[in-house]
């Protein structure tokens, strides 16, 4: 039995604005134990826009990989679940805010680590600010297919900037039922058409053809495969949410595995309906005639005219909700890095009443205005340009993050002793490194399909994710040199935070026995742990 540590010595506190809940110093923190599983399943699978995927991008992907499209989307999921084994785990060992940076940092080096933090940061606004655009356009056709109006697309960006930051703004459980309901309508109104379709037996009968080899193994699977992996982008922001969950350990992992079965197994089911509605032999036909309407010709025949219109307006919110989601997501990574010294300390604001990181909402408000406005001033389009050229880097940039996430976990699991198998901190990992370099590869070689633009302007899009990349190493090296405390703790755990500050100040560190931790004394960048001091130490217990 080892014996009980002594108390620690007392750490200088750390400067302004990196405590564990507000950059402000006024103690305020987001809201702990506000989200269980379902919360930031809601989030996360939000995020993904699983309408507004099916409805706007599957048909491009039946008409390149023909009724085989089906099996893309469950190839992808089952290449997620396998990275969502090693990233689940990390999160139940690394209990910091950043999430990707800081499991990378862990791993990597606090270098990488920053260039990752960078990456996140210009990957998850790409994601998001891009889609006003979309907002915009699909606003427009629910105006004109409903009504015969023709509404500008600026004015509905520019209100879903203010809509989408007072969601921010308010607080995370509020986020959380406003996602949940439009959830609910975007895959009820697929749920429906696919309903339909069953009943009458599609229009030659159901067939399993989409998931035979000869159906699959075809050259335009590679391009099914891109979109598929793209319809993915957000469900990895699960551990974001930490801070604000309840009992992470459980909720965090069990959220990641449900969005990613969930996202897989929908994507799959919903495009092989949609096939069936038409007919293996004619929906090639049908998608390559009108390809924004494939869904809508499906639902009006199997269901009704009144369905139809349900899903244009549904269209609408689930856009909504993905701009909602993303925007929560970046907040709290702003949040996170203003915690951490690497952005202004303002950021780390926290609302008093609504928990919220409200600061950094306003700021991430802010910027999305100035580039929807930019690209208007422009004369840009909507969709073709300010959503398709904006958010590209930004799909990119985030699975290169995955990629070095994935790399990060059985480096990290070799330096620590812990008591995970094999499969979770070594096979896992190493196996989801391989497919994601492949899948990073199939997009940047697909780029063209996604953003319909140049040569020139896809080698620009995707020379951007390597380009900010550097510029986060050249970032760590600055704060390597002028600000070393900062650099010295970022990314690190509650105590490893106080001794790393404390080694680059000159003064000797508190230590405990092999095998034990040491109480926390202060609140660290980015931590969920809470700030009061305990008045005497804990019994120690053993390391994972």
């Amino acid at each position: 039995m080892p014996e009980t540590p002594e108390p620690p010595k007392p750490p200088k506190p750390p400067r302004s604005g990196s405590g564990s809940g507000s950059g402000s110093g006024s103690g305020t923190d987001l809201r702990r134990g506000a989200l269980g599983t379902a919360d930031i399943s809601f989030f996360v699978v939000s995020a993904a826009a699983p309408l507004t995927v099916m409805a706007g991008v599957a048909p491009v992907a039946i008409l390149l990989g023909g009724i085989g499209a089906p099996a893309g989307y469950l190839l992808a999921g089952l290449t997620l679940a396998v990275f969502a084994v090693g990233f689940t785990t990390m999160s139940r060992h690394i209990r910091s805010g950043g999430a990707f940076y800081a499991y990378i940092a862990r791993g990597l080096g606090k270098r990488v680590g920053i260039g990752a933090a960078l990456l996140a940061l210009i990957g998850y606004n790409g994601m998001e600010i891009g889609v006003y655009g979309l907002l915009g356009t699909t606003t427009a056709d629910t105006g004109r297919a409903l009504a015969g109006l023709d509404v500008p697309w600026l004015p509905v960006s520019l209100a879903g900037l203010l809509l989408i930051w007072y969601g921010g703004f308010r607080s995370i459980d509020f986020g959380a039922k406003l996602l949940g309901v439009l959830l609910v309508a975007e895959t009820g109104i697929l749920v429906l058409l696919a309903g339909g379709v069953l009943l009458e037996g599609g229009a030659h009968g159901l067939s399993a053809g989409s998931f035979a080899p000869g159906a699959v193994l075809v050259p335009g699977t590679a391009a099914v495969l891109a979109f598929a992996f793209a319809a993915f982008t957000g469900f990895e922001s699960t551990v974001i949410y930490r801070r604000e969950a309840r009992d992470p350990e459980r909720t965090i992992p069990r959220a990641t595995y449900i969005a990613v079965a969930f996202l897989g197994l929908f994507y799959a089911f919903i495009v092989w309906t949609v096939i069936q509605a038409f007919g293996s032999g004619e929906v090639l036909a049908a998608a390559a005639e009108d390809p924004a309407g494939l869904f809508f010709t499906a639902i009006t025949t199997y269901v009704g005219p009144w369905a139809a219109d349900l899903m244009h307006v549904f269209i609408v919110t689930s856009v909504i909700a993905s701009l909602l989601a993303f925007h929560n997501a970046i907040n709290r990574y702003a949040l996170a890095l203003a915690e951490e010294g690497v952005l202004p300390a303002a950021l780390g604001r926290i609302h008093p009443r609504h928990g919220s990181p409200y600061v950094a909402g306003a700021a991430q408000t802010a910027l999305g205005a100035v580039i929807v406005l930019g690209f208007a001033l422009a004369g840009a389009d909507p969709y073709q340009q300010l959503l398709l050229w904006v958010n590209t880097p930004g799909m990119i940039g985030l699975m290169a993050l995955m990629l070095l996430a994935a790399i990060a976990v059985p480096v990290y699991f070799r330096r620590v002793r812990h008591d995970e198998g094999p499969w979770r901190t070594l096979i896992a990992p190493v196996t989801a490194a391989v497919l994601l370099t492949v899948a990073i590869c199939l997009v940047v070689s697909k780029v063209a399909l996604f953003t319909m633009a140049s040569t020139t302007v896809n080698t620009l899009l995707v020379a951007l994710v390597p380009v900010v990349f550097l510029a986060g190493l050249v970032l760590a090296q600055r704060l390597k040199t002028r600000r070393p405390e900062v650099y010295a703790r970022f990314g690190e755990e509650p105590v490893e935070a106080v001794e790393a500050v404390e080694a680059v100040r000159g003064t000797e560190p508190a230590t405990a026995p092999e095998g034990e931790e040491l109480p926390c004394p202060l609140p660290t960048p980015s931590s969920p742990e809470p700030a009061s001091a305990p008045s005497t130490p804990p019994a120690p217990r053993p390391a994972r």
